[in-house]
């Protein structure tokens, strides 16, 4: 059995949907599901049980003997909550009671972090292991991720074989619950269907330009490939970026939204809102040396086939992967 947590949610979904297209029947979903808006992402995938998060470790317990590997995705995503609390239970406590359970039950394990740890950038972006622990994050979620995998490379007790893998901006189908976390992508497309325009947050930092503010977009199904190369792979353990390597503007990726819509590009801007305007990256882009120096070795989508692919194939039919 392969579990995956955070399984109704836009990550986990896709990841379980590709497993289910490489043979793999036999998984265990973790999550909420009392947040009904997720379990659409669900539909028409074949799993073996569902698991409510609460009760995870209780089933665990009981049935590690058949557990294979342990996706861990699950997590509070929401980089505008700052109550820490929240944070400290279901970012870091359950993600080292998971690691812990892997120790115990020799359970290999592949949980993600995030690249909201690097914060502004001033450490650069390298996954240089050494560096981890110099990391500022610009809000409670990035701390709280960069805070486990502080905790993990501090322990000497490990998984036989672990990776944490620091998504950058993650865009793609199953991501229609997420709301305000949604992609700007998904944000671009609605917006761009209702009124035939896209608004974007202008620029409070006088070194960009409106628009030309810079991000690192992956697309979730190259993302999911790294996911399951490492679950066949199982060397090499460690934290690695997990970006395209290229970091493009937002101009950039509304114009290509538009484009694979059949639609004029029409944008405008709008001042960032206050409550995170200084918590704003305005530039972030993943070395990915690391990753192909392990035998990494598929391409990415660029940014033009990402789009093209999830505004036509998902976003316009209302489908889901």
């Amino acid at each position: 059995m392969i579990i995956v947590t955070g399984a109704a949610g836009f990550i986990g979904s896709c990841l379980i949907s590709q497993l289910n297209q490489e043979g793999f029947t036999h998984l265990i979903a973790v999550d909420d599901f009392a947040q009904l808006q997720k379990l659409d992402n669900l539909t028409g995938k074949t799993i073996q049980e569902r698991v409510e998060r609460s009760e995870f470790f209780t089933w665990l317990d009981q049935n590690h003997a058949d557990v294979e590997f342990i996706f861990h995705i699950g997590a509070r995503t929401d980089t505008t909550e700052f109550d820490r609390e929240i944070f400290e239970k279901l970012n870091i406590q359950y993600s080292k009671d998971i690691w812990n359970k892997c120790i115990e039950y020799q359970i290999p394990l592949v949980y993600a972090s995030s690249a909201a740890t690097y914060g502004l950038g001033e450490q650069g972006y390298d996954d240089d292991e050494s560096k981890i622990a110099q990391l500022k994050p610009l809000n409670p979620y990035g701390d709280s991720k960069n805070d486990f995998d502080i905790w993990a490379l501090e322990q000497e007790k490990k998984p036989f074989f672990w990776v944490g893998l620091k998504f950058f901006n993650v865009y793609g189908p199953n991501e229609y619950h997420k709301g305000r976390m949604a992609s700007v992508i998904f944000h671009a497309y609605h917006q761009i269907q209702k009124t035939g325009q896209m608004k974007l947050f202008r620029s409070h930092n006088p070194d960009f330009k409106d628009g030309e503010q810079m991000r690192d977009f992956i697309y979730v199904k190259d993302l999911i490939d790294v996911c399951l190369f490492f679950m066949h792979h199982r060397q090499d353990a460690g934290i690695y970026n997990l970006g395209s390597g290229q970091a493009r503007t937002f101009l950039d990726l509304v114009t290509n939204t538009f484009r694979a819509m059949d639609v004029e590009p029409d944008i405008s801007f709008v001042d960032t809102p206050a409550d995170i305007r200084d918590k704003y990256q305005y530039f972030t882009q993943a070395a990915m040396g690391k990753l192909r120096s392990v035998g990494y070795t598929k391409p990415f989508h660029t940014l033009e086939e990402g789009i093209e692919d999830y505004v036509k194939n998902y976003l316009i039919p209302g489908k889901y992967f």
